[in-house]
């Protein structure tokens, strides 16, 4: 076998989550609260924009990168949302923001070339650096989740290419401040550096934590890297539509990686993209309103059982556990044995977070109850 394809490590929440499936299959009734996906349909409007698409037979090639009328959409998103005036040439749709950082990463970095990942991270982060044949250096956040820009300086090397930020955070809900923000890009200017700006939650954020995408500041556009995509804020996870806005010769790099890979995104997936960006948002705010009430009834449920901080975007928890124990896949195997509650181990997340699971409130308050009564239960026959 490949001695790249060796060093990574299956997904570790896409696993859980066949794991619960597998186990419903065979007549159990299993509760997951593993993958991130919303358990809203994708808006009708936007369904029918894709199926008016197939049946006039827009099902051929498509430009690699994107078709002009979705990059218009998304230039036009970029300045109203983010105040990043990114042009057509500067922004590129692919399969998902999973596989444009994965291209974006192969643009910009060498074999050997370190990039500093912020702990807990999105459990895919480290293996796309690792197939992109780089180092990835870990510099974890506080208790509170919060990022300490000193750690993050000293883990500097002669080495480091680039950052990647993720906020919202999934597993945290951590939203990363302006002030934050600001020392980042303080830094990625003083060292050279990239930054890969992951914003895939953006519109899933609670009061007064709206993020700031680093793209914005000062000096900051030439350097970061945005990802974004439709899979969290339109309930459109299935249909794989993703996209950045970067440098220009990052973009061309991009697409040569795309011509000779994915080729390019359906027409119909595209258009519905279109329609999603300019259509009315209602149904984003909606959602959003749904997450916020989980969110404040998953975090009353979880302190009842566990350390729980309070997320400020995405839609997870990500309660410790070591009053019971220190072991999260030992613990997350208790729950789904006994509580038949499927929950992701936080040391798929990072080393340094084996005492927390990341649990998903995409699901209704029902469900919620009904997993963490199942939990609270089973916890009475925990053994240490």
């Amino acid at each position: 076998m490949s001695i790249l394809t060796e060093k990574i490590k299956p997904s570790a929440t896409l696993s859980i989550n066949t794991k619960a499936n597998e186990l419903k299959k065979k007549g159990i009734n299993v509760l997951s609260y593993a993958v991130g996906e919303p358990d809203f349909d994708t808006p009708k409007h936007i369904k029918d924009a894709a199926i008016g698409k197939i049946l006039e037979g827009k099902t051929k090639y498509t430009p690699t990168g994107g078709i002009p009328e979705l990059k218009d959409e998304i230039s036009k998103k970029f300045k109203k949302d983010n105040n990043i005036a990114y042009s057509a040439d500067e922004i590129f749709i692919s399969a998902g923001a999973k596989i444009t950082i994965y291209e974006a990463l192969l643009s910009v970095i060498n074999p050997g070339d370190e990039v500093i990942i912020i702990e807990p991270y999105w459990v895919s982060y480290p293996e796309i650096v690792l197939l992109c044949g780089g180092i990835p250096k870990f510099v974890r956040t506080d208790e509170n989740f919060e990022i300490n820009t000193d750690e993050i300086e000293k883990n500097l090397s002669s080495k480091t290419k680039a950052i990647i930020i993720n906020s919202p955070s999934n597993p945290s809900g951590a939203v990363i401040s302006e002030k934050t923000t600001r020392k980042l890009a303080d830094i990625v200017i003083k060292h050279n550096l990239y930054i890969i700006s992951d914003e895939i939650y953006e519109k899933i954020f609670y009061g007064n934590f709206k993020p700031v995408s680093i793209a914005a500041l000062p000096e900051m556009k030439e350097r970061a890297i945005t990802v974004n995509g439709f899979s969290k804020s339109y309930a459109m996870t299935g249909w794989r539509l993703g996209y950045v806005g970067a440098p220009k010769d990052i973009i061309n790099e991009m697409k040569k990686v795309e011509m000779q890979t994915v080729s390019c995104i359906p027409y119909f997936i595209q258009y519905a993209g279109v329609v999603a960006l300019q259509g009315p948002q209602d149904c984003v705010e909606e959602m959003k309103k749904k997450f916020e009430e989980r969110r404040d009834y998953v975090v009353k449920l979880a302190r009842k059982i566990f350390s729980c901080n309070v997320p400020d975007g995405a839609f997870y928890i990500f309660p410790n556990h070591s009053d019971y124990s220190k072991d999260s896949i030992r613990f997350s195997g208790f729950l789904l044995e006994n509580a038949k509650v499927a929950v992701v181990p936080g040391i798929a997340f990072g080393e340094n977070f084996n005492k927390y699971i990341r649990i998903s409130y995409a699901t209704s308050i029902e469900n919620l109850k009904t997993g963490f009564d199942a939990i609270e239960d089973a916890l009475k026959k925990f053994k240490q």
